[in-house]
């Protein structure tokens, strides 16, 4: 059996070559002379799948180890009877932690409470579900919109114009569809900010189809819009770098970049791959993985306010404002070395370990901030 991963998915050699031979090459450079002689293909999101990869290959099994799916042109795999998996829900509490290291940015950057701010979550599934469970630990009012899920007869989502009109804070989590029922390209366009309650705080770190960024640009500068936060983009990975600067956080497509994220992704294709070539196999990737950076915080209560606690000992796990920093270095540089700076950004991300690998023992902490703290993943002492 043989086996092209990308070197994105974390840990792929060490995971396929317990299947077969396993040749691992950068992304976006993938061929379909790399492929002819391939049963399996394992990708992340910079590789696009369709006829012209593998048509004339011997591929018969694709993965994406990424929650989303529109770089695979599903129609024509399903067409030539290849198989092909994804990795639902494997980045949805590295997102979440991301959305909540954001929030907590704006709240001290900009001196203003979360608690009884309400966020309008638009798309409620793996994501969306973990980010409006954080925000509600955060003291925040949660308003859900997911037409897919009201369709089907569950309760509680409410339509967009009102989540749209009631909002401090719009986040998108939802997955990019051009077709269907309800097509998610360009949903975020004049028509979506016109509906905005004023001054709302505006964050996308689900695709970057799915925003207009042009209309993004005008309602900002009409002032319709306060804050912006930016994790994805349109195009990838030439960057526009006038979105860049109207954003108060922009990052470089990473709010799912945790360790335990990717390897949610690797562990699934995994999985998906060995159930399809029926191999008995098994793989256990816990030697590969580097302990915690911050297994353990202390902290001295001293009459702050929780945003700022919150914001203080997050930033120790996963400090965002770093991410925006080193993005905002590659605003000098023409387009295609601007494209090459966002690409090895991603493919040479730091190890970013999720909240729940960090203990916390809290001095004269109220029973209200510990519970925000739980909520949010951490263990406390």
């Amino acid at each position: 059996m043989k086996v092209v991963c990308a070197e994105t998915v974390l840990l792929g050699q060490e995971a396929f070559s317990s299947l077969g031979e396993t040749r691992v090459l950068p992304d976006r450079s993938i061929s379909r002379e790399d492929l002819l002689d391939a049963d399996a293909l394992i990708v992340r999101s910079k590789t696009t799948v369709n006829a012209n990869l593998l048509e004339g290959t011997s591929v018969q099994f694709v993965a994406t180890a990424t929650a989303g799916t529109d770089h695979l042109d599903i129609s024509w795999l399903d067409e030539h009877d290849i198989a092909w998996a994804s990795s639902p829900g494997c980045n949805a509490n590295s997102v979440s932690e991301y959305l909540v290291a954001a929030l907590l940015t704006l709240a001290v950057r900009h001196d203003f409470s979360l608690t009884e701010k309400t966020i309008g979550i638009i798309g409620c599934g793996e994501v969306g579900g973990r980010v409006a469970r954080k925000c509600r630990s955060l003291g925040m009012r949660v308003l859900c919109n997911d037409p897919p899920r009201a369709a089907a007869g569950e309760e509680g989502f409410l339509p967009l114009d009102q989540v749209l009109a009631a909002s401090d804070f719009v986040s998108l989590h939802v997955p990019l569809h051009r077709q269907g029922p309800w097509p998610t390209h360009r949903l975020a366009d004049y028509r979506f900010f016109e509906q905005l309650k004023p001054g709302a705080i505006f964050i996308n770190a689900a695709r970057g189809g799915v925003c207009d960024y042009d209309a993004l640009l005008d309602v900002q500068n009409a002032g319709v819009i306060s804050r912006i936060v930016l994790d994805v983009w349109d195009p990838e990975p030439a960057i526009r770098t006038d979105l860049i600067q109207i954003a108060d956080i922009a990052t470089p497509h990473i709010a799912g970049h945790s360790l335990e994220g990717k390897l949610n992704g690797t562990l699934a294709c995994f999985r998906e791959c060995r159930h399809f070539f029926e191999r008995p196999e098994n793989w256990d990737p816990s030697p590969h993985l580097p302990p915690p950076s911050t297994p353990f915080l202390e902290y001295l209560m001293e009459g702050e306010r929780d945003e700022v606690v919150l914001h203080k000992l997050v930033a120790k796990v996963y400090d965002i404002q770093a991410d925006d920093r080193i993005l905002r270095k590659g605003l000098p540089l023409e387009e295609i070395s601007r494209a090459l700076f966002f690409d090895q950004l991603r493919a040479n991300y730091p190890i970013r370990r999720e909240f729940s690998n960090t203990r916390i023992h809290l001095k004269n902490a109220s029973d209200h901030l510990r519970w925000k703290l739980e909520g949010l993943g951490f263990l406390l002492d």
